[in-house]
């Protein structure tokens, strides 16, 4: 039981973490050292957090698209997996559809929800500070108790419960979010690309494609062939070189004026 209690305390720290400046706290390479901690094996914590980190590393909210729960995935998928000394391959296993069904969960909610924010609607038209104060506390606290409410069941109840339950939904229906997931990320690169794309970064845009699909270059390689663009691109390297330069022509012209 207290064990549970902590680990939903992790889960209502997880939300928290946005009104801080999205520290990314909530993601599973640093959630599971401290789920390990919890549960009195920090190692397995922290080898089952990395793992959970690259599995999850995608899942980033990109345009309109809402990845799977992180931070329930990652809370719950390392804690079953300690608890059940099964280690990184049952944290893999249970992580994502976790994730998936507590994101489905979360959505349902959230079309509840915006029924409160007729308070700072009304507030806002009142001139009434205090009213959208409120409902800015209230819809905080409310993701917390959510996140918590989530962790704190799913643990108490065990891993067998939990398992059985995702044992229970339909194979189409698990599926289907399972595709979701892998298409949602593309439409939402594809709105963001639609925002910024413009004929100076298509020729890059098109230069990581190819570095990747048919030269085969890890995604860790393009970035550093990326920044070392950057580097070259906005004179970085030769700064000092350049404000001197520039100086020098704006003394020029100052010359001229006179």
């Amino acid at each position: 039981m207290i064990q549970a209690f902590l680990l939903g305390l992790v889960a209502a720290w997880g939300v928290f973490d946005y009104q801080l400046g999205t520290l990314y706290t909530f993601r599973p390479i640093t959630i599971g050292p401290i789920v390990g901690l919890i549960l009195g094996d920090l190692q397995s914590g922290i080898t089952i957090g990395a793992s959970l980190e690259l599995l999850f590393m995608g899942a980033i909210s990109v345009g309109a698209y809402i990845p799977p729960d992180v931070l329930i995935g990652g809370i719950l998928g390392t804690a079953f997996a300690i608890s059940s000394g099964k280690g990184v391959e049952a944290a893999v296993t249970l992580a994502m559809p976790i994730a998936l069904v507590a994101l489905t969960i979360s959505n349902f909610i959230a079309a509840i929800i915006p029924v409160f924010l007729k308070i700072a609607d009304d507030g806002a038209v009142e001139g009434n500070a205090k009213k959208i104060r409120f409902t800015h506390w209230l819809m905080g606290i409310f993701g917390c108790i959510e996140k918590f409410s989530l962790v704190f069941f799913a643990y108490w109840l065990g891993s067998d419960a939990v398992t059985a339950l995702l044992g229970d939904i339909p194979e189409v229906i698990t599926s289907g979010m399972a595709i979701a997931a892998g298409i949602l990320p593309t439409l939402g690169f594809a709105m963001l690309m639609r925002m910024t794309l413009n004929k100076k970064i298509v020729p890059y845009y098109f230069l990581g494609f190819i570095l990747t699909a048919y030269l085969k270059l890890p995604v860790l390689g393009v970035a550093i062939l990326g920044i070392v663009i950057i580097l070259e691109k906005f004179n970085f390297i030769n700064r000092d070189a350049a404000k001197t330069s520039n100086s020098g022509k704006v003394e020029a012209i100052n010359d001229e004026d006179f």
